[in-house]
C-alpha cells in the first residue's frame, strides 16, 4: 500500500492504523453557521488562555470561533476537499511539521492550535516555540500528527493566520525596539473582520493596542472637529456627553498645529476634562533627502510637558521611528504595522526533508 502512495504521503508504517474519531469528508466538511458559539476573546472552549504565552485582548463581541469556522467555511464550502478525499485514504495517519521558511517573530500558534481542534479534536500538536519567539529560516516550529486528511483541510487556514500574525509580529518588535522609550500602537487599519486577530499580534510583536474600536476610548479626530465647530467645542461636547452618562474612558484629541495644541492645553487648565491623551498628527515633516525634521513635534511634546500623554501619528516608517521616539513622545502609532503587512514565510510539511532539500535549493531553507 505504502509503495503505491504518491511520496509526499510515504509515512512510516508504525503511523498507519485506523482512525478512532471522525473524519472529516464531503458533507462532513461544510461549517453550519447555526453552530456558532458567541463568545469573548477572553476565552476559548477546549483551550486555557492560562497557557497562552500572550493572550488576546479583551473585546465583548468578537467571536473568534465563529471567525475560525468562516475561515474553513470559505475554504470546505459545501462539498469538502476533493482533492484531499481523492488522493487521501480516509484511515491515514502523518505527523507533518511547521517549517519557518525566513527569519523571524512567529506568531499565531495558539490560534492555530484553535483551528486543528475545531477541525479535528483528536489532531495532537506539539509545538518547539511558542509565540514571540524569534525562528531561523529552516527551522521545524511544531508538529501535528493525526488523520491525514484532516490535517491537510486545515493546513492553509492555519498558515493563513500564522503567516499573517507572524509578519504583523515581525514588523512590529522592529519597530517596537527603534522606537524606545516610545511605545508603539497599531491602528483600527485592520483586515475587516480581523481586528482582534490582528492585534494580538501587535502584542505578541512587543507594541501596545491602541483603542479596539469605536466603543472603548474617545478619540476625537479631524471630522469630529470639523462637525462640532473647532477643537475645544468637540472637547467640551465629549467632557458633557461622559459625564452625562457617567461614562469613565480614555480621551484623546487629534491636533494638527502647534495653536490647536495650546487651544487643548488652554482649555484644560481653565476647566475639569476627562482628556487623557493628545496626538501630534503629521508634525513629522519629510524631507527631500530621505529624513525627517522632528523639531515641530518635539516643540509640541515640551508644550504639553507631561500634562497628558502624547502620541505622535503619521510618517512613522522601520527608518524615521527611532528619531520620532527622541523627542519624548508617550506613543507612536503606525497604521503600516497592519495595513501592510509583509506574511512571513511558514509551510507544514508531511515529507519535512524533501521540503528542506526543495529549500535549500531555492534559499528558502
Amino acid at each position: 500500500m505504502i509503495s503505491n502512495l504518491p511520496m509526499i504521503l510515504q509515512v512510516k508504517p508504525q503511523f498507519l492504523r485506523l482512525p478512532q474519531f471522525p473524519i472529516l469528508r464531503d458533507s462532513q466538511a461544510r461549517v453550519s453557521s447555526s453552530s456558532i458559539v458567541r463568545m469573548s476573546a477572553t476565552g476559548y472552549s477546549g483551550i486555557s488562555l492560562e497557557n497562552i504565552a500572550v493572550k488576546p485582548p479583551s473585546h465583548p463581541t468578537y467571536d473568534l470561533k465563529g471567525v475560525i469556522k468562516l475561515a474553513l467555511a470559505e475554504d470546505a464550502a459545501d462539498r469538502g476537499d476533493v482533492t484531499s478525499m481523492a488522493t487521501i485514504p480516509s484511515d491515514m495517519e502523518v505527523e507533518a511539521h511547521f517549517l519557518a521558511k525566513e527569519d523571524g517573530i512567529v506568531a499565531g500558534i495558539a490560534l492555530g492550535e484553535m483551528v486543528f481542534r475545531e477541525v479535528d479534536p483528536s489532531l495532537k500538536v506539539d509545538w518547539f516555540q511558542k509565540d514571540g519567539d524569534f525562528v531561523r529560516r529552516g527551522l521545524k516550529i511544531g508538529r501535528v500528527f493525526g488523520n491525514a486528511h484532516n490535517i491537510v483541510v486545515a493546513e492553509r487556514v492555519v498558515l493563513n493566520f500564522m503567516q499573517r500574525m507572524s509578519g504583523i509580529a515581525t514588523l512590529t518588535k522592529a519597530m517596537a525596539d527603534a522606537a524606545h522609550p516610545a511605545l508603539i500602537l497599531e491602528t483600527r487599519k485592520t483586515a475587516p473582520g480581523l481586528r482582534l486577530v490582528d492585534k494580538w499580534a501587535v502584542l505578541i510583536g512587543g507594541g501596545r493596542n491602541h483603542r479596539m474600536g469605536l466603543f472603548d476610548m474617545v478619540l476625537i479626530k479631524d471630522n469630529h472637529i470639523s462637525s462640532a465647530g473647532g477643537i475645544i467645542h468637540a472637547i467640551r461636547s465629549v467632557d458633557l456627553y461622559l459625564q452625562q452618562r457617567n461614562l469613565k474612558m480614555e480621551v484623546e484629541v487629534e491636533t494638527r498645529t502647534l495653536e490647536e495644541v495650546n487651544e487643548v492645553l488652554q482649555y484644560a487648565s481653565q476647566t475639569k476634562t476627562s482628556l487623557t491623551r493628545i496626538m501630534l498628527d503629521n508634525m513629522v515633516v519629510p524631507l527631500p533627502n530621505g529624513d525627517v525634521d522632528v523639531s515641530m513635534l518635539k516643540e509640541a511634546v515640551e508644550l504639553i510637558n507631561g500634562r497628558f500623554e502624547t502620541e505622535a501619528s503619521g510618517n512613522v516608517t522601520l527608518e524615521t521611528v527611532h528619531k520620532i521616539g527622541g523627542t519624548g513622545v508617550t506613543y507612536i502609532s503606525s497604521g503600516a504595522l497592519t495595513h501592510s503587512v509583509k506574511a512571513l514565510d511558514i509551510s507544514l510539511k508531511i515529507d519535512t526533508e524533501l521540503a528542506l532539500r526543495v529549500g535549500r535549493r531555492t534559499n528558502r531553507a
